[in-house]
């Protein structure tokens, strides 16, 4: 049984829908279950953290724990997941919270890529590509939290840890013997080259009994392929109900999703923390605009922002205390949306799903229908009459809000 120790809530769906698609039997869990949770029947079991930008310590603290849990109850396989766009900073996540799970498990060597194709995220010669861009090169260059000014995934990894980090290429990945590379590999980590999904599948064959792997969801998915799927794939129908998107996150393609429900004429109100610090009172203002529009609207409630708004709010507010400020907030409003009947919720990015899940009381779900390539509609273990969508910031076709809350 495969166990996934995913560093945000966006990514544990992205995964889970990997391993969903190939026929594998998945239960999701937003954060460590106790141990007296009910297990349905299951092939895969992800554990979505919020450990992506916390402090290292406490990343490691938390993925240690989802270790323990998953080994307890069954897994022989571990899935590390982060995100397909390496995004971390020089301190962590991904290197300390590797470096702890392959010490606490004895590996001696950990396979891993981040390429994601569908995703357009790919690895060659150890560089990690967005589109036909280098990492670099592309938007996450700007990225607002994590700005990635590097591509070469060594020599992230490095910056990270001080364990060997090794690099093997793609001729030797679809032409060479990786079992024999594997056993003979002198270094901790070692980067996967892949530019397509028969890469993956071929690694995933390759990787299917090894104890510890570690990438984004395309390397899970080649793993789940060569494994035995017992899951009918038919398809859950989607909820219907009143429908809300609560956005956060600011990457550049979530602003454009944005800019495309204002631009259809969507009810959209902005939460602007320097107006006020107080989330309480932000969100109260946001539920009243709410409590007057008409019936059946399927209304925007944001805090995503550009660059330029960005860095003013992070000028005025300090980065930290303006993210604390728009967690909270978001969260106080999910809460209220939810009371007064919203049934569809849509929320953008992964630190605002963290906060929002949390706010509701949800510990897990069972994957719905895909609204596009690695965002599910997830439908709560408490609330089986709310269906949720998580939204990675960087995922999803321009028009997907829009369309998924016609």
């Amino acid at each position: 049984m495969i166990g996934t120790i995913a560093d945000d809530f966006t990514g544990g769906a992205d995964v889970a829908v990997a391993f969903r698609s190939e026929g594998l039997r998945t239960l999701l869990f937003f954060g460590v279950p106790p141990s007296s949770a009910e297990l349905l029947e299951h092939d895969a079991i992800v554990i979505a953290l919020k450990s992506r930008m916390a402090p290292a310590s406490e990343a490691v603290a938390q993925s240690l724990e989802a270790l323990e849990w998953l080994r307890r109850h069954g897994s022989d396989q571990i899935y590390v997941k982060y995100c397909s766009t390496f995004d971390s900073t020089p301190a962590g996540n991904i290197g300390p919270v590797l470096d702890a799970v392959a010490d606490a498990m004895s590996v001696d060597v950990v396979p891993m890529t981040p390429s994601s194709p569908e995703h357009h995220r790919t690895q060659y010669q150890g560089y990690l590509f967005v589109g036909s861009l280098l990492l670099a090169e592309s938007h996450m260059r700007d990225q607002p939290v994590n700005p990635m000014r590097e591509s070469s995934l060594p020599r992230l990894l490095r910056a990270q840890t001080d364990r060997d980090v090794g690099v093997v290429e793609l001729g030797s990945v679809r032409h060479g013997d990786l079992e024999s590379i594997l056993q003979h590999c002198t270094a901790r980590y070692l980067f996967l080259d892949a530019v397509d999904s028969e890469d993956l599948r071929v690694l995933g064959k390759a990787l299917r009994e090894r104890a510890l792997v570690a990438g984004a969801a395309g390397l899970a998915r080649g793993i789940a392929a060569a494994k035995p799927g017992t899951l009918s794939l038919s398809k859950n129908p989607r909820l219907a109900g009143r429908a809300a998107v609560l956005s956060g996150s600011c990457s550049a393609r979530t602003l454009e999703q944005v800019a495309a429900m204002i631009r259809t004429g969507r009810p959209a109100y902005r939460i602007d923390p320097v107006t006020h610090t107080d989330p309480e009172v932000l969100a109260a203002a946001a539920l009243t605009w709410y409590d007057g529009l008409p019936d059946g609207a399927a209304p925007l409630i944001y805090s995503s922002m550009g660059p330029v708004d960005l860095q003013r709010t992070q000028e005025v507010l300090g980065v930290q205390e303006a993210s604390g400020i728009l967690e909270a907030t978001c969260a106080l409003v999910a809460r209220g949306l939810v009371s007064r009947g919203v049934r569809r919720l849509v929320v953008t990015g992964g630190e605002t799903s963290g906060a929002v899940v949390s706010a509701l009381g949800i510990s897990g779900g069972t994957i719905g229908e895909l609204a596009d390539a690695g965002v599910p509609w997830i439908h709560p273990v408490e609330m089986p009459d709310l269906a949720l969508l998580l939204k990675s910031g960087n995922f999803g076709a321009v028009e997907l809000l829009v369309e998924a809350t016609r």
